[in-house]
């Protein structure tokens, strides 16, 4: 008997995946739940275990390629499972394909401009919301300005994927006539009006994505230039954060924080705590306490912006970003206002090492309200982080120097300082607010006593 493997859905808003790498080869034995293949979705990266014991004998898509949740990507040999009919759940999306031509062929009736019933029929393409679509989908729909109900769906039951998002854009530039066919049937004369108003429509695209103005390989010899494809995560990142600087007016308040009595106390605590907690004492954990408490008092810095709606919210899900070997993912602390100064550093520890090990599960990077961001662990004074939209700030935490400072009575005494920095976004957040936010956070960082 053979098992297939299929491409797992890891959360409701998940559609599709990228294999990533396989961790077997073909031949190799394989046990069951010994990690198979990972992969890489709009939310998280994961490693797959294997569903049965026996022998992999197919791997049917390769690394790099992304492909529908519950397509077969590959078929083991061995003890139990499913006969391996490989092939016959991947073809679901070329038979999807089909029916939508035969969508495409009322528009050709639409040319014969005298049935007005038909006229009234059309305006009845699905609604945003009820297309089959991704987030990310729906994400890149409200960015380049796209009705999702011209785009053609090739994935699974006609599921609207990321690639025909990309090559609707590819074309737009036939696309746009087909709206401007419609009043020319009810009003000819007021022709020239429609043919303008799709032109505003293709020009946003171009700044999105400006092709360089020379070539980056320009000028150097092909044995001198190693070309790499982007991972999917980088990919995802790349993208993310282009937006959010188009999104945002990113601005920075920076202040310097005195964290000499948080030094000397985690140093005379930390042997206990991680007896007691069996979790480690780390500066992150003081500051996620002082940036929520903080939050309290400021909760314009836990909202988002939804056109012109400032939407406030209760629940601080706190972002902690993690640096990879691969890429960057930001784990949330749900409820972060909930938890004591021990339930936070014992979620930090544990979402970093589920991080860094593939072990995350897609809820667990989703809706974050404020992030925070540590690139001073490598040594940065000071980092201005952009936004992880939808949010309006980010924290950004330097690395702890010890400085001269002058301190009481002008007397110039040795502290440890970190440097931090606020990226907030200006279409909501003032500069006095951000910087009051800041001074809260820094008073609750060098008044600190006991845990």
């Amino acid at each position: 008997m053979a098992t297939n493997v299929i491409m797992p859905q890891l959360g409701e808003s998940i559609f599709e995946g990228t294999v990533t790498r396989w961790l077997k080869k073909v031949g190799d034995p394989v046990k069951r739940d010994e990690p198979l293949f990972e992969i890489s979705t709009d939310k998280v990266d994961s490693e797959i275990p294997s569903p049965a014991a026996g022998t992999l004998t197919q791997i049917l898509v390769p690394e790099g390629q992304t492909v529908q949740i519950n397509t077969v990507v590959g078929v083991l040999d061995g003890e139990s499972g499913a006969p391996a009919e490989a092939p016959q759940p991947s073809t679901p999306a070329p038979t999807t394909a089909p029916p939508e031509p035969s969508k495409a062929s009322p528009t050709k009736s639409d040319s014969t401009v005298q049935p007005a019933p038909q006229a009234a029929k059309q305006p009845a393409p699905p609604a945003a919301e009820d297309i089959h679509s991704s987030p990310l989908v729906r994400k890149m729909a409200k960015e380049y300005k796209i009705d999702l109900g011209q785009v053609k769906g090739t994935g699974i039951g006609g599921r609207i994927t990321k690639q025909d998002v990309e090559g609707f854009l590819a074309n737009k530039g036939v696309q746009p006539a087909k709206p401007a066919a419609p009043p020319p049937t009810t009003k000819p004369p007021v022709q020239p009006p429609p043919a303008t108003k799709p032109a505003p429509a293709v020009a946003p695209p171009p700044p999105t994505a400006p092709a360089p103005a020379v070539s980056p390989t320009a000028g150097f010899a092909p044995a001198r230039l190693t070309i790499e494809t982007m991972s999917p995560m980088r990919k995802q990142i790349a993208e993310h954060m282009v937006m959010s600087k188009r999104t945002s007016a990113h601005v920075n308040a920076i202040f310097e924080v005195d964290v000499t009595p948080i030094i000397k106390l985690r140093e005379r605590e930390k042997e206990r705590f991680e007896q007691e907690n069996a979790a480690h004492l780390t500066f992150t954990a003081f500051i996620a306490k002082a940036a929520i408490e903080a939050i309290h008092k400021f909760p314009i810095v836990n909202s988002s912006v939804d056109g012109n709606n400032v939407i406030y919210k209760k629940d601080i899900n706190l972002g902690i970003a993690v640096a990879l070997d691969w890429g960057l993912i930001v784990p949330v602390i749900k409820n972060a206002e909930d938890k004591s100064f021990v339930g936070l550093a014992k979620a930090i520890g544990d979402l970093a090492e589920r991080a860094r090990t593939k072990k995350l599960k897609p809820e667990e990077v989703q809706n974050g309200t404020f992030t925070i961001t540590n690139p001073g662990i490598y040594g940065s004074l000071f980092g201005t982080p952009i936004i992880n939209q939808p949010q309006v700030a980010i924290l950004g935490v330097g690395g702890i120097k010890k400085r001269p400072v002058v301190i009481e009575d002008d007397a110039i005494a040795v502290r440890s300082m970190v440097i931090l920095s606020l990226s907030f976004d200006h279409r909501v957040i003032d500069g006095a607010v951000a910087d009051q936010f800041m001074a809260a956070v820094k008073k609750r960082l060098e008044e600190w006593k006991t845990l």
